[in-house]
């Protein structure tokens, strides 16, 4: 179990590196989508917001090898891991919600972080803001408040002997529609692209859909229950999540998945 942090839902939350990175292919593709559509040639500044364990920054720092790129994380766990993976970055542990830049950046790339925090109506406009002339912010998020993976953590918290430990847990927050993020940032934009992508994951495995869950949004839900109550609550997430990501034929469970990007210059 790695160091506990304090995660932006106001939870302790844990962040094993080792079991985020277990579909990290998967994971990584829509990073390296975001990456591929940013348009800037020679960036001094580059912020990595909620970097992780550094897979991505390593691609950062490949794209643009002249640029000081640092990564921003609230978990020591991610950390430290991430100094291992991209040692030619810098990186520093702070809430990437509240972090501010020591000197206008040039890009803030965030790759699924900043739909755990909300109001999102003055955040994306504070990044904005932090950027210097022509600076770029990229940003994605899942968008997956509403499918099963996601919205049956909700439900069978709120059944079952873990109920009371669970009632103050909430998991990440439900993003904005994306025409909310357009009137955001519209007004004080000087380019402004929003688009949506459902990528098809093929997991293997038994329960992938469980494992996938188990190294980002169900951490919130199990991580304040004692072992045996964790295992029930697993167990009953498990039998309620099946039926909607069944193992097909070949053993390949599909697990679709929508993420909203968002590239907005200053």
């Amino acid at each position: 179990m790695s160091e506990p942090a304090k995660g932006p839902v106001g939870i302790a939350t844990s962040w094993d590196p080792s079991i985020y990175l277990r579909y990290g292919d998967e994971r990584l593709r829509p990073a390296l989508d975001l990456l591929a559509k940013v348009d800037a040639d020679a960036p001094a500044r580059v912020v990595d917001l909620g970097c992780g364990p550094g897979n991505v920054s390593v691609f950062l720092q490949q794209r643009w090898p002249g640029a000081d790129v640092l990564g921003i994380d609230g978990s020591a766990a991610m950390l430290e891991k991430a100094r291992r993976a991209a040692p030619g970055c810098r990186f520093a542990e702070a809430d990437f919600g509240t972090w501010t830049a020591e000197a206008p950046v040039d890009v803030i790339y965030s790759n699924a972080a900043l739909h755990w925090l909300g109001g999102h109506d003055v955040l994306f406009r504070r990044l904005l803001g932090q950027l210097a002339p022509g600076g770029t912010l990229a940003v994605q998020m899942p968008a997956m408040h509403a499918a099963p993976i996601r919205a049956l953590q909700h439900e069978v918290a709120a059944t079952g002997p873990w109920a009371p430990l669970l009632a103050d847990v909430g998991g990440a927050p439900p993003i904005l529609e994306p025409g909310q993020y357009w009137d955001i940032l519209k007004p004080i934009a000087a380019s402004l692209d929003i688009w949506e992508t459902i990528y098809l994951h093929a997991l293997s495995g038994e329960n992938a859909a469980v494992q996938w869950a188990s190294g980002t949004s169900l951490r919130p839900f199990l991580d304040p229950l004692p072992e045996g109550l964790r295992a029930e609550f697993l167990a009953a997430y498990t039998e309620a999540v099946a039926p909607h990501y069944p193992r097909r034929a070949d053993g390949t469970t599909l697990l679709p998945f929508r993420r909203l990007f968002i590239m907005a210059r200053r």
